[in-house]
């Protein structure tokens, strides 16, 4: 019937979500993966990313590409994803006019060094249209030579894409001229007549949803928006159609991953900044200073900081109960990201359903029965706690690779140690994706409590104004101070709130809490 319109019939929630979208890639902006052995792309690869759109959906007067969390827009956690692929050489974003100077901006103050930013048109495809064209200008005088091989076409607004995946889209778009993402649809499609009624259903067995990226030759993608109809400008949304319309390319499809989701609504904001605090939260650098009562200090904290939590997170799927387990990471090259696990009762036993190594199992099925064996939901979080006694010599990696730091000070009057710790990292360079935390735990006597308001109001002093130059170069300074006691119980509660305090510092990178001294 002329004039139907496809709706989707959804169950209760969201269940076209992931249970965990997955972790965000732990690295700086700017520097590359190595690649790993066979992977072999020896043909230039480009990438547009459409971001002209005004985020109606999210209610937001800020287009969404443009929000921030973690003091850093959307679309800079999007473009890291591609700068990253080494082989990926170059990046259009096409914005709405009105924004290119707030682009340009967003490039130059998060040093991003593969991308060029466009205008863009009043709909979708003549936005990605000005992409395409942008690329085929970046050979100069000569043009073909400076045309990519191969266009990945990707939202601005779906940040969580992996370099594999973007391998398997590259590799395919090469051979078969144009290549895109698929997911199996969750949700009955049905369609409408134009007085609302419904008019029929399709067999969600045989449709898949489209999804990003999407790849093409240079060729192919340029031809196709060559000849299309001013109609497809103006209604038009899928590039792969257009491929096969107009240049009888048809697209390879692949399966992706669940970490394509895309962030529609506001909501899905707040998701995106929990996975992103999730990424970067995971460990932390012990630095005692080659004190040996730090470091001691600094393995009592160790077990606490494992301990038992609970957490709700915005994409899990319903359960009765969504616990948090924290558990040393053995393999300390192995990926970080953590793992959803769900125990169902069935008669009266626990089943897990997913993989783990047998250390953790009775830990899991302990809080299943504490949750009184119903169905329940776990995060296993594996955390790395490094204790070093500086970041020199083969330690300095850590300047590199880690996002949190914990420096421990027996004497809190003498701040050379932080200073030196905020000036190793600036001297790093890093451009940091994300805020770095810095947590000056200061470790006091009791007899020094004699020193009364004058000494707590010094060290505070210390800690706001060297935290007011750190919060420029990115990274967040936080004080904790730690009384020494007698009372072995007090003592233990001490440590364990320290390890409470840090967590949720390293957890929230609060800006409201930066150069405060907080007491354990």
């Amino acid at each position: 019937m002329e004039g139907n319109h496809a709706t989707t019939q959804s169950g209760c929630g969201d269940p076209d979500r992931p249970a965990h979208p997955g972790g965000f890639p732990n690295r700086d902006a700017g520097k590359g993966d190595p690649q790993p052995a066979g992977r072999d792309v020896d043909f230039p690869v480009s990438v547009v990313l459409p971001a002209g759109g005004t985020g109606e959906r999210t209610g937001l007067q800020t287009p969404k590409q443009f929000c921030s969390f973690l003091g850093r827009p959307l679309i800079s956690y999007t473009i890291q994803a591609f700068e990253r692929v080494s082989w990926i050489q170059s990046i259009v974003v096409v914005v709405a006019r009105e924004n290119t100077d707030l682009m340009a901006d967003i490039v130059r103050r998060f040093r991003h060094r593969k991308v060029r930013a466009v205008p863009g048109g009043s709909t979708r495809h003549r936005s990605i249209r000005n992409g395409i064209l942008a690329l085929g200008e970046e050979g100069g005088e000569r043009p073909a030579a400076g045309r990519p091989k191969v266009v990945l076409i990707h939202d601005a607004v779906r940040p969580f894409v992996d370099e594999d995946f973007l391998y398997e889209i590259a590799t395919a778009a090469k051979e078969h001229g144009a290549a895109g993402a698929i997911r199996p649809l969750v949700s009955t499609v049905i369609a409408t007549t134009p007085e609302g009624y419904l008019d029929h259903s399709l067999e969600r067995g045989k449709y898949r949803a489209s999804e990003m990226p999407q790849g093409f030759t240079y060729d192919v993608i340029h031809r196709a928006y060559q000849r299309c109809s001013q109609s497809d400008f103006d209604f038009g949304t899928e590039c792969l159609h257009l491929a096969l319309q107009y240049c009888g390319t048809n697209a390879k499809l692949i399966q992706g991953p669940p970490t394509l989701w895309k962030v529609t609504y506001k909501r899905d904001l707040a998701a995106a900044e929990s996975i992103i605090k999730d990424a970067v939260s995971r460990s932390a650098c012990f630095v005692t200073g080659g004190s040996a009562r730090a470091a001691a200090l600094a393995g009592a904290l160790q077990e606490p900081a494992r301990a038992l939590g609970t957490t709700n997170h915005p994409h899990m799927a319903p359960c009765a109960t969504t616990t948090c387990l924290s558990v040393p990471n053995s393999n300390k090259t192995g990926c970080l990201f953590p793992a959803w696990v769900k125990l169902s009762r069935r008669g009266g036993h626990a089943v897990l359903s997913g993989g783990l190594v047998s250390r953790v199992c009775e830990k899991i099925r302990a809080a299943w029965r504490e949750a009184g064996r119903q169905s329940a939901c776990f995060l296993l979080r594996f955390q790395e706690l490094d204790v070093v006694p500086d970041l020199t010599g083969e330690n300095a990696s850590y300047l590199l690779k880690e996002w949190n730091f914990i420096q421990f000070s027996v004497d809190h009057s003498r701040p050379a140690e932080v200073e030196a710790l905020l000036a190793a990292l600036e001297a790093a360079d890093r451009a940091p994706l994300h805020p770095l935390v810095v947590i000056w735990v200061q470790w006091s006597d009791s007899d020094e409590l004699l020193g009364g308001r004058a000494a707590a109001a010094a060290a505070a002093a210390v800690i706001t104004d060297l935290s007011s130059a750190a919060k420029l170069r990115n990274i967040l300074l936080y004080g904790i101070q730690l009384h020494q006691s007698k009372d072995s119980e007090r003592w233990e509660r001490s440590v364990s709130k320290v390890a409470e305090i840090a967590s949720v510092l390293i957890r929230e990178r609060s800006p409201a809490l930066v150069g405060q001294l907080l007491q354990a």
